[in-house]
This record gives structure tokens, sequence and C-alpha cells, in this order.
């Protein structure tokens, strides 16, 4: 499972990236994200020092992403973020748990763990995105039919 500060900033991000180059405030993506304004502004801090987002100030600025949504990985994402399901660490938290003489669920969590990672490399954030997108085109419907 990714960390709450991954979940926020893949949130955010997808959220900019339904924005196009638009830039947006920080409050304005904590409102449409449901995300903890302070919380949020840190992430977006680290965002910009790793180069993720562009941060503008004055009358026009507000925050953009750097780069193209279908070029940024879920996996660049965490990796930045420092996310702990990247760390090779026991599931069960024994201090040691190698390949070989590994811990009962070893086999299990390494194999978990790889099909993860292989997920989060192929994910991009346009792909995030473009399932909002779909979620929220379809909330309207309902709205309206209601």
């Amino acid at each position: 499972m990714l960390s709450q500060t991954v979940g926020y900033a893949i949130r955010a991000l997808a959220y900019l990236a339904q924005m196009k180059d638009k830039p947006v405030l920080v409050r304005e993506i904590s409102e449409a994200t449901n995300t903890p304004h302070a919380f949020l502004a840190k992430i977006i801090n680290t965002l910009g020092r790793k180069q993720f987002v562009v941060t503008q100030r004055g009358i026009r600025g507000g925050i953009s992403l750097a780069r193209k949504p279908e070029s940024l990985s879920l996996y660049e994402l965490c990796a930045a973020l420092d996310d702990p399901l990247l760390k090779s660490r026991c599931i069960l938290g024994m201090p040691e748990c190698p390949n070989e003489n590994g811990c009962p669920v070893h086999r299990f969590w390494a194999k978990h763990l790889e099909e993860e990672i292989k997920f989060l490399r192929e994910t991009t954030l346009a792909d995030i995105a473009t399932t909002l997108d779909r979620q929220q085109r379809a909330q309207k419907r309902k709205q309206k039919a209601g």
C-alpha cells in the first residue's frame, strides 16, 4: 500500500494534469482533491524541489506540472517521495529476511511486491487523470439523471 503522502501527491498531480498547463493554487488543489492544505503545501514544495511541478508567484501564479503526465510514472513519484513500499523490508518486521532462508511469507511478499512495482512503473499520471475524468463525467451524468 502506498503512503498517504504519495496518495495525496498522486491526487494533486492528477488534478494538475486535468488542468493542462493552467497554473493552479494549492488551496484549489486541496479543495478539489479533499487533501489537507498544510500537508499538501509541504508535498508540493518537495515536488517542486524534485522538479515534478513548477511554481509561479504573482497574480497569474500557481502550480503546474513540469513534465507531460504521460512521461511521469507512479514509480518515479514513489521514489521521489521515498515511499516505504520501494524499500526492501520484511513484511513481518524481522531484521533480516534474505531471499534464501526467508521468513514464511517472504516468497509471497517478494512476488507481490514485484507485481506492485511493475504496476507503478507502467502506470503514468496520464492514466490516473484519464480515470478521474471518466469518473467525474459519470458522476455528473448520474446527478443530472437523478
